[in-house]
């Protein structure tokens, strides 16, 4: 299906590893997030996300992939273990005043990395996992997991979210934004991100839109992302 020049735009950009900058939505997070295909990701693109963007720099995965790897809600853990330490119980994210859930799952550093934190570590970490991504595609979950042990250890430095199994059908934050961005762009759908920060605020949209605009990067409202991937995907 033909997509808004815009849209083309950012995915053209997604597939040539440059940055798109995202808004989720107004009443939600109210926030604008470095996106960049992970498959892509290198030193540079860490450290402009943490420098112009400031705030977590994270990885979105694919339900699919995540679930064939073996990855939980970190908030499912937490309440697994609740009966060992009760603090987790106390702990719960039952008060999200934006969402229902968190797509939090674990934090991971790839095993060849040395702490984990510097630009070069958190760049191979995020990388490899869209490496990884496609090397389990024909794996079983039983060697999907195994070989995701050999790869990577937790915790780590790069936190990971998962995608809801029904995309944007079923939430809208920037991890399902993004990955089905990176389904409608045919690259691997595990996605870097960072959300872009002000002084001690949230930068706001008209700010993030004049950067997009400053350095030549597509700004997409989540709305349009909706839009355009409820027509393609049927």
């Amino acid at each position: 299906m033909p997509f808004s020049p815009k849209l083309e735009r950012a995915l053209t950009a997604l597939r040539n590893g440059d940055f798109i900058l995202i808004y989720d939505a107004k009443g939600r997070e109210e926030e604008t997030d470095f996106i960049v295909a992970a498959e892509h990701v290198t030193p540079d693109h860490v450290y402009r996300m943490r420098h112009d963007g400031g705030g977590l720099v994270f990885m979105m995965l694919h339900h699919d992939i995540a679930a064939k790897l073996g990855l939980p809600f970190l908030a499912e853990v937490f309440a697994q273990a609740a009966d060992r330490w009760p603090a987790l119980a106390r702990l719960a994210p039952d008060d999200i005043p934006y969402d229902t859930k968190s797509s939090f799952s674990l934090p991971v550093n790839h095993r060849e990395t040395f702490t984990g934190i510097t630009d070069t570590d958190r760049a191979l970490t995020i990388r490899e996992m869209a490496r990884l991504a496609h090397d389990i595609a024909d794996m079983s979950k039983e060697e999907a997991q195994q070989v995701f042990g050999e790869r990577y250890r937790a915790p780590g430095h790069v936190a990971v979210c998962r995608a809801a199994n029904g995309l944007l059908r079923e939430r809208r934050g920037h991890t399902e934004l993004s990955v089905a961005l990176a389904d409608m762009a045919d690259v691997t759908p595990v996605m870097a991100g960072c959300e872009m920060m002000d002084h001690g605020t949230a930068l706001s949209r008209r700010d993030a839109m004049d950067y997009a605009d400053e350095h030549d990067l597509v700004f997409l409202e989540g709305e349009d992302i909706v839009e355009a991937w409820t027509q393609w995907s049927g």
